[in-house]
């Protein structure tokens, strides 16, 4: 879970009320995000860095190596952040790597009170090994 500053008190919020269902399930989250949710839902909470200090990047690559099984990404529409460039990275890997992504309260709850999220569900992986073969061009000095 990752949520930009003007949008932590509705993560927190969507989390209480989500508090049972999340229950089942390991959560991993940015920072002081992670430190707010672990309060709120008095439940341990996988912190990784803040956001704009490689929190963001860290989550990128656990998406990549198939650790991380959906996205929630509170993200704020009307504030530009310091670190824009590593939150659409994170957001381009997480459909590169076909996660689920909701980033507002709507599209979350749609996301997890879907009768997928009750069962084992197979994600499709893309498949990059055509990508992965293509040539590069040569680099000259």
């Amino acid at each position: 879970m990752v949520a930009h500053d003007n949008k932590k008190d509705d993560l927190l919020d969507w989390a209480e009320f989500n508090r049972t269902i999340l229950a089942k399930h390991e959560i991993i989250a940015t920072g002081t995000t992670g430190k707010l949710l672990e309060d709120k839902l008095d439940r341990p909470v996988k912190k990784l860095l803040s956001g704009p200090l490689g929190g963001d990047q860290q989550v990128g690559a656990m998406i990549a190596t198939g650790e991380i099984d959906l996205l929630i990404f509170f993200w704020d529409p009307m504030e530009a952040q310091p670190h824009d460039s590593d939150v659409k990275a994170l957001l381009r890997i997480s459909i590169a790597w076909n996660i689920p992504t909701a980033c507002d309260r709507a599209t979350a709850d749609f996301m997890l009170t879907s009768p997928l999220m009750q069962d084992k569900y197979e994600l499709q992986l893309p498949d990059y090994s055509q990508y992965l073969k293509r040539k590069l061009p040569e680099v000259t000095s």
